[in-house]
C-alpha cells in the first residue's frame, strides 16, 4: 500500500517525542512510546506508532484457548454446494467466525455475529480479509477509525489491535492467512504503484480517516491469536492510545463496486478478476460487466479441470448464469482433479447475452482444502449430480 500518516509524529524516527497534549511536569511532558510494526524482520513494509503507554504493559495474563477445527472427511470426492443462508446469528465479531474450508495457507468461513465483541482483538499470526456481504459500521483500530459498508473488503494486517462497532445486522465472508494479503504483483510497477491497466487505483483503497487517541484508564481485555489459539491479556489502559503514526502497514477497505471488470471479444479467464493474492491462493471479484461480443462467442466459462487448484465461489448477488439451483449466500467447491463447467442447458440459454449482473467472490487455492463438520452440516449432496441429464428426457 501507499504511504499514509495520521495524527502527530516527530520529524525524525527514533528520537525523543513527548505527548503534545499533556501538561509538563518538572519541565517535560511524558515521553511517548515508539513502536515499529514491520514485516519480514526489518526488511519489509512497516509503520511506526507513538503510544501513550508501552504496548508491552500487561496487568494480568488470562487463559489460552486452543482453536479446534473439526475436520470432515467425506466418503466421496465430488463437487460440493454449501448453503449458508440459514445460519443463525451466533457469537461475536471474532469468535462468531465459523470456518468451512481450510489448509495451511488460508481459512475460509462465515460470520453472522449476534453481538459486538466486548474485548479488543489482535491477530498475532496472520492477515485477515472480511468481505461484508451485509452490514455497515466501523472498525476502531490503533491506526484510527475505519468505516465500512456493504460489499467492502476489510483488510486487516497482523498485529493490528481493533474492535468492531455495528450499525446494523452483519453477514461476512471471512479469510485468514498466516501469509500476507497483497494486491497482485502483476498490477504493480517496481516502485509498488498500481499500474494503469490494473482493475483499480490507489484512490479506491481507503485507510482510516480519523485517529482518536484514547486516554482513559481502566481494565480492558485484549484477545490475541497466537500459536494456534487465543491468549487473553488484561491491560489497565485503553489500547487505542496512539497519538500518531506513519508508514505502509495499516488496515483499509476496498469496495467490490470499485473493481473495474475486464471484458473481451472472447471469454476472459478467472485471473482477469483477481483482486488480492496470498501464499498459494488468490481472491477474485466477479462483478456486473459486459460479456464477450464476438458473434460466435460462448459467454459462459468453458469446461476446465482444476488439476492443481481448488475453486471456492461465494455467491453475493445477481444471477450466476453458469449454475442452476445455487442461491445467494451459498458456496460451491470444485476440488482439484475434477473438471467442471456450465451445467446442461445453461450455455444455449445464454447465447447472445450482452452483460451479466453476477456478483461473487472466488478463492482459488493451489493446495487441497480440508472441510469442517460445519461444511458437512450445510452440504447439498445433490449438487454433484447437477451435470447429469436423464438420457430418456434428453
Amino acid at each position: 500500500m501507499r504511504y499514509h500518516s495520521l495524527g502527530r509524529i516527530p520529524a525524525k524516527r527514533h528520537v525523543q517525542y513527548r505527548d503534545p497534549d499533556a501538561s509538563a511536569e518538572n519541565g517535560n511532558a511524558p515521553l511517548l512510546v515508539e513502536e515499529v510494526m514491520g514485516f519480514e524482520g526489518f526488511s519489509g513494509n512497516e509503520s511506526i506508532l507513538y503510544h501513550l503507554f508501552s504496548p508491552c504493559r500487561v496487568k494480568d495474563v488470562g487463559d489460552f484457548t486452543k482453536i479446534e477445527l473439526e475436520e470432515w472427511v467425506p466418503d466421496t470426492h465430488v463437487h460440493r454446494l454449501t448453503h449458508t443462508r440459514g445460519l443463525e446469528p451466533s457469537g461475536d465479531s471474532v469468535l462468531g467466525r465459523r470456518v468451512l474450508q481450510y489448509n495451511h495457507d488460508v481459512e475460509i468461513g462465515m460470520c453472522v455475529p449476534e453481538r459486538e465483541a466486548d474485548y479488543f482483538y489482535r491477530d498475532g499470526e496472520g492477515d485477515e480479509v472480511i468481505f461484508v456481504h451485509e452490514g455497515s459500521g466501523a472498525v476502531e483500530t490503533v491506526f484510527g477509525t475505519l468505516e465500512y459498508r456493504k460489499h467492502d473488503y476489510i483488510v486487516i494486517p497482523r498485529g493490528t489491535t481493533y474492535r468492531f462497532r455495528f450499525d446494523e445486522p452483519q453477514r461476512w465472508l471471512t479469510f485468514y492467512t498466516p501469509g500476507e494479503i497483497e494486491t497482485p504483483n502483476r498490477y504493480r510497477n517496481r516502485y509498488g504503484q498500481l499500474l494503469e491497466h490494473a482493475p483499480f487505483s490507489q484512490r479506491d483503497f481507503h485507510p482510516p480517516a480519523e485517529l482518536l487517541t484514547h486516554r482513559d484508564r481502566g481494565e480492558h481485555v485484549v484477545k490475541v491469536r497466537v500459536r494456534g489459539g487465543y491468549q487473553d491479556y488484561v491491560v489497565d489502559y485503553n489500547p487505542l492510545d496512539v497519538v500518531g503514526w506513519d508508514g505502509y502497514v495499516y488496515p483499509y477497505t476496498f469496495n467490490i463496486a470499485d473493481f473495474e471488470p475486464k471484458a473481451g471479444r472472447l471469454h476472459q479467464p478467472p485471473p482477469a478478476h483477481q483482486t488480492f493474492q496470498g501464499p498459494n491462493f488468490v481472491i477474485c471479484s466477479f462483478c456486473p460487466r459486459m460479456l464477450d461480443w464476438d458473434p460466435q462467442a460462448v459467454v459462459l466459462p468453458y469446461h476446465h479441470s482444476n488439476v492443481q487448484s481448488e475453486e471456492v465461489m461465494y455467491y453475493v448477488e445477481g444471477d450466476y448464469a453458469a449454475r442452476k439451483g445455487v442461491e445467494i449466500g451459498s458456496f460451491t467447491l470444485h476440488p482439484s482433479g475434477l473438471p467442471h463447467g456450465p451445467q446442461p442447458g445453461t450455455v444455449e440459454k445464454t447465447l447472445g447475452m450482452t452483460r451479466t449482473d453476477e456478483l461473487a467472490v472466488m478463492c482459488d487455492t493451489f493446495r487441497p482444502l480440508k472441510l469442517t463438520t460445519l461444511s458437512r452440516d450445510l452440504d447439498d449432496p445433490s449438487y454433484a449430480y447437477s451435470w447429469y441429464e436423464d438420457p430418456v428426457r434428453a
